[in-house]
C-alpha cells in the first residue's frame, strides 16, 4: 500500500532527478503558495494515491496496445497541482512560448514536451492530469477542508516545527495569513533594509558674470 505515495520520490538516473527537483520548484511552490503549506502536504499525498489508483485501473487496458512505463517521480503530482491552477485560474490565455493559447490547453501541451524526458511515464503524467481537473472542476470536493482547520494545523506538530527552520518558507493556511504575508513581502516594515549615506557635493559656483547685480551691469553702459 505504502507504493502508492512512494513512487513520487523514485528516480533512476541523475536527468530524471533534475527535471523532478525543476518541476518540484516551479509547479509544487507556485500551488504552495495559493493554498497553503497544509494543505499542499495534504493534496500531495492525495494526488500520489488517486494517480497511482487511476494508473492502475488504466495500465491493464493500455499494456494490450503497447509498452506502459512505470510510474515513477513527481510528475503526475506535479501535473495534477497544473490542472487544478489551470481549471481555476482567471485568465483565458496566457503566453507559451511566445503565442497566446488558451489556459486550459497549457497542461496537455506541456504533457506533450513531457513525454520527452527520460523515464517519464506519459500514462501516469496523464492520470495525475486527470486527477488534479477533477479536484478543480470539484468533482473532488471531499479533499477540500475549511481553512479553520488549517490554521489548527499549522499550530500542530509537524508543521509547528517546520515553521521554525531557518530558510524554510511557510505558507500559513489561512487566506488572511497568505494575503499578509504576501503584502509584508512587498511592503516591508521601515527599517527592514539599511540605510546608507549619500554624500551631497555643493553646487557648483555660477560664473562671475552671472553673479554680478543687474544695477551693476546697467552702470558699466
Amino acid at each position: 500500500v505504502h507504493r502508492l505515495v512512494t513512487y513520487i520520490f523514485v528516480y533512476e538516473d541523475l536527468i530524471s532527478l533534475t527535471c523532478g527537483a525543476i518541476i518540484i520548484w516551479y509547479f509544487a511552490g507556485s500551488f504552495e503558495k495559493n493554498v497553503g503549506t497544509v494543505k499542499h502536504c495534504f493534496l500531495t499525498v492525495a494526488f500520489a494515491i488517486l494517480s497511482a489508483l487511476l494508473y492502475l485501473l488504466l495500465e491493464t487496458i493500455v499494456s494490450r496496445v503497447s509498452e506502459v512505463e512505470d510510474a515513477k517521480g513527481f510528475m503526475p503530482v506535479a501535473f495534477a497541482t497544473l490542472g487544478v491552477s489551470t481549471t481555476r485560474s482567471r485568465m483565458k490565455r496566457t503566453l507559451v512560448f511566445g503565442v497566446r493559447v488558451p489556459v486550459v490547453l497549457v497542461p496537455w501541451f506541456m504533457l506533450c514536451i513531457a513525454w520527452f524526458i527520460p523515464h517519464s511515464s506519459l500514462l501516469s503524467n496523464l492520470c495525475g492530469l486527470l486527477a488534479g481537473e477533477a479536484y478543480g472542476l470539484g468533482y473532488c470536493f471531499c479533499l477540500d477542508f475549511p481553512e479553520s482547520m488549517g490554521s489548527k494545523l499549522d499550530r500542530v506538530f509537524p508543521f509547528s516545527l517546520l515553521k521554525r527552520i531557518p530558510g524554510l518558507k511557510y505558507i500559513p493556511g489561512s487566506l488572511a495569513e497568505r494575503r499578509a504575508f504576501k503584502s509584508g513581502k512587498i511592503n516591508p516594515a521601515p527599517g527592514a533594509y539599511p540605510t546608507q549615506s549619500y554624500y551631497c557635493s555643493s553646487p557648483p559656483a555660477l560664473p562671475a558674470f552671472q553673479m554680478q547685480h543687474p544695477n551693476a551691469q546697467s552702470q558699466g553702459f
